[in-house]
């Protein structure tokens, strides 16, 4: 059954209260038939966006300096042994198997996705470009770990069109796993353009290619928690506001969502967005808390414990990983099939977007205490008020959405999952980076 996204359009007046009037519906029709208008708008404010960040830099410091831009011109692909990777690592081996493209496959996501789908029969090709927003060591380890379970990543840039056509030329993918996008909230501060050539025009360029396939491919996109930006209602509902970024990358990320919306309602794409809350896990990302604070702690180093106004508590709704993967495979999992062909569309396609969290806020300095505990280490904290840079005080998932229509229930308390991932970065870091796997 065909579920709409009309919740995205339901924004209440008053940040925190949710009320559907008797005139809800012919409301919600008239916002539903003005997408059309929604997209001009954010068709000329992203190409005004993308004309600023691509033309600000002198001749004298051309685009090749961004890795990801670089990227279009530098990877090589194609050829009879390139085609035979793709297709034997996309080969579905599973009776009711599926063939997925997952991008940012050799993220720390896109990693246990891709891993999870191996295991239980289903075709998995990855695609990467592999920059340096951190440490690349890192993900060319993930890369190898997946080369041991028989997934091949492409090296590539989800803006180069060519390539992502003649992926679909190869495979026949039934879905995209599309996790693929530039990351961190503080990091938009120094390279706001890495934000929206990945997370608007490389979501834009997997659309384009994917709305004039036959079959259309079936679509399921990271989002973020991050949408819900400065909402002071908790805990945040799929239904709730999203109108009030904090950050460069919760804009990008909730214009993410509007252009998905309107792929589904021109196109009839199926498209499931699923917004993450703070995951955390072995193979993670170097530029989370939990990462670094390990880290520093065991090289004696301070690390900063944020609160915020009137010394108010900064908590976050840890998720773990493999919660976060059992969420992925089911969204997956239900998706239907999108109604268009050769970019035209046939009938109502599903629109979806869920919460993916743990649904138990934990303050930071908790997190700071079980670590300590884990690695029998003091650490030296340094308190902090909240810097303005996009962080926002506090995160909580209300998941009965989720739970309901995809079966997620998250498993991992906090202290079970950083028990898992200080023994995998033990392992790796101590030299033993494929025993960690």
């Amino acid at each position: 059954m065909s579920k709409q996204m009309s919740h995205l359009d339901n924004n209440p007046s008053t940040p925190g209260k949710f009320k559907m009037e008797k005139s809800a519906y012919a409301h919600n029709r008239l916002r539903w038939h003005s997408s059309l208008a929604k997209l001009t708008f954010w068709s000329f404010m992203f190409m005004g966006m993308i004309l600023i960040f691509f033309f600000r830099s002198p001749s004298s410091n051309p685009l090749p300096q961004d890795p990801s831009r670089r990227s279009l011109r530098t990877y090589n692909w194609g050829g009879p042994a390139w085609e035979k990777r793709v297709r034997s690592s996309a080969r579905i081996r599973s009776r009711h198997g599926i063939s997925v493209l997952v991008t940012g496959a050799a993220g720390f996501v896109g990693t246990h996705v891709s891993a999870a789908l191996k295991r239980r029969g289903d075709g998995v090709l990855g695609l990467d470009n592999f920059n340096d927003y951190y440490d690349p060591s890192l993900k060319r380890a993930r890369q190898a770990f997946l080369e041991r379970s028989g997934v091949f990543i492409v090296e590539g840039d989800i803006n180069d069109s060519a390539l992502l056509r003649k992926l679909f030329e190869v495979v026949a993918f039934t879905h995209v796993m599309h996790l693929a996008a530039q990351a961190g909230v503080r990091y938009a501060m120094e390279n706001p353009g890495s934000y929206v050539h990945s997370n608007i025009a490389g979501f834009v360029s997997l659309l384009e290619i994917c709305k004039s396939a036959n079959p259309q491919p079936a679509i399921v996109w990271a989002s973020s928690s991050s949408v819900y930006g400065l909402n002071s209602k908790v805990p945040f509902s799929e239904k709730d506001r999203t109108d009030q970024p904090a950050s460069l990358y919760a804009a990008t990320k909730k214009a993410g969502e509007e252009i998905a919306h309107t792929y589904n309602h021109i196109y009839g794409l199926s498209l499931t967005g699923l917004r993450f809350f703070t995951v955390y896990g072995p193979w993670g990302r170097p530029d989370m808390a939990y990462f670094f604070f390990t880290r520093d702690i065991l090289k004696g180093k301070s690390i900063p414990i944020f609160e915020a106004a009137n010394h108010g508590t900064v908590a976050r709704d840890f998720t773990y990983i493999d919660d976060i993967v059992k969420g992925c495979l089911g969204a997956l999992d239900t998706s239907e099939k999108s109604t268009g062909s050769g970019g035209k569309k046939k009938g109502a396609a599903q629109l979806r977007v869920y919460n993916l969290g743990n649904t138990w806020p934990v303050p930071v300095s908790d997190l700071v205490s079980i670590l300590e505990r884990l690695l029998k280490v003091n650490a030296k904290r340094k308190v902090m008020k909240l810097p303005r840079n996009g962080d926002v005080p506090f995160t909580h998932a209300n998941i009965s959405l989720a739970k309901r229509e995809l079966g997620y229930k998250p498993t991992t308390d906090l202290q079970s999952g950083l028990k898992k991932f200080v023994r995998w970065y033990l392992s790796y870091y101590s030299g033993g980076k494929k025993a960690a796997g």
